[in-house]
């Protein structure tokens, strides 16, 4: 049951929410809103689009009844109708046009809250449909660096929000896990969760050994260094099956500069690769060779919880809470969210977001594979937007803990992601654990 929201802070997110979806069409040419037609992208000029219309559908009309603000808008905008290789056929509307609806969806969702303390049930949906256009600008980012467009200029609109030195360098070894049996998911009292979530079940996690920080540039060039994607031993046989048909020889993003070392490309531009940063754009594939190839392993999603939320109280036993570092919400110094930095950090930075056994950055910079596969809790149920999880159950791989591009508004410890094993375009890392 969602908790009631002050209407002030609802407006300010989804306030902020659109001013980072303008931000990331901002300069770009007709064209561009466009784009080549990818399996993993959609036209931007149709996204946007996609967006108003979700809060338009979700609140105005289903909720609250409201006639809908855009002629033609279910014909084109329905992501669950329309095919994804039919969005760049569709007379979509210019981008004035579509920015204008924008308004008057936002306009109108602003003018029903008024003032005060929203009731449950509008908590819940205004929440959803933000982090729903948080997720879009976390998509919109990638599509620009997919496509190699310019990098995005993202306006401060919390504050201290700027980070400050950024190459503190990598921090090396294992923390010793203790693990024990605590509440796996989110339980119905929580201030707000994912259907997916539900419900907490207790899991029993046995003691482990992880990484205090995700696998670093570095680290991942020695693994290529050793001959890592001509080794098929270290590949799963799917892993290598992409492998050889994509002719993968390093990350997607990654360039040899002429001598021993390598560039990345960060939107339209080549950089020497920082060594100290954790890798980021690889496959869960490239991921489980890579911990092949270290005698290592990659967390199950259990584990991962556990280590990103577990922490020791007074009396000797542990409790559970929405951050590594506790239940404060995240700031800078905790973790690298929100996309003002504009990419990633070294591993070593945020040193106040450890949890109590000192790993670094569970939260913000990489999202991190797990080795399980995306599957249901026992108890699940779709919230309103059924097609949220349910069609990704048992074919994707699930990621943890949020990237440099997510909003730190919408992710805690108990979120989570899913992406497919082939997919290098998510600002995807990991961590490894030992095979204890």
């Amino acid at each position: 049951m969602t908790v009631p929201v002050e209407t002030t802070k609802l407006i300010s997110m989804m306030q902020s929410a659109r001013q980072r979806t303008l931000e990331l069409i901002q300069g770009l040419t007709q064209e561009q809103q466009i784009g080549p037609k990818l399996p993993t992208v959609n036209p931007l000029i149709w996204e946007i689009g996609h967006v108003a219309w979700f809060y338009e559908i979700f609140i105005l009309r289903r909720h609250l009844g409201h006639a809908p603000l855009l002629a033609r808008g279910d014909l084109l905008y329905d992501s669950i109708a329309i095919l994804h290789e039919n969005r760049w056929d569709l007379p979509v509307y210019p981008l004035d046009e579509m920015v204008d609806y924008m308004t008057r969806v936002l306009d109108t969702l602003v003018d029903h809250l008024g003032v005060g303390l929203a009731d449950e049930r509008e908590s819940y949906l205004y929440q959803f449909t933000t982090f729903h256009e948080d997720m879009h600008c976390e998509a919109f980012t990638s599509a620009r660096q997919i496509h190699g467009y310019p990098t995005p200029i993202f306006a401060p609109d919390r504050p201290n929000c700027l980070y400050l030195d950024n190459t503190t360098g990598s921090l090396d070894g294992d923390a010793a896990i203790p693990g024990g049996s605590f509440a796996f998911g989110s339980q119905p009292d929580s201030p707000f969760l994912f259907d997916n979530e539900k419900w907490a079940h207790e899991i029993l996690v046995t003691p482990f050994h992880m990484a205090l920080t995700p696998t670093t540039n570095k680290a991942f060039a020695d693994f290529i260094a050793d001959d890592g994607y001509d080794r098929s031993d270290l590949w799963t046989p799917e892993g290598w099956r992409w492998r050889t048909d994509v002719n993968a020889t390093h990350p997607v993003y990654w360039r040899g500069n002429g001598g021993e070392g390598w560039d990345t490309r960060h939107f339209d531009t080549w950089r020497t690769m920082a060594p100290d940063a954790p890798v980021i754009h690889v496959t869960w594939f490239e991921a489980n060779a890579y911990c092949r190839w270290a005698s290592r392993r990659l967390p199950t999603e259990a584990e991962w919880e556990f280590t990103a939320t577990m922490r020791p109280n007074k009396g000797g036993g542990l409790d559970k809470h929405a951050y590594p570092w506790g239940d404060d919400d995240p700031t800078p110094d905790h973790a690298n969210l929100d996309g003002f930095a504009l990419g990633c950090i070294d591993t070593a930075a945020c040193p106040k977001g450890d949890n109590a056994w000192g790993c670094r950055q569970l939260i913000g910079n990489v999202w991190e594979w797990t080795s399980d596969t995306f599957r249901p809790f026992d108890g699940f149920a779709p919230d309103d937007y059924k097609e949220y999880s349910t069609p990704l159950f048992n074919d994707t791989k699930v990621l943890r803990g949020g990237a440099w591009t997510t909003r730190s508004r919408m992710i805690n410890a108990k979120y989570r992601n899913y992406f497919g094993p082939n997919r290098n375009d998510a600002f995807a890392g990991f961590r490894t654990c030992a095979l204890d």
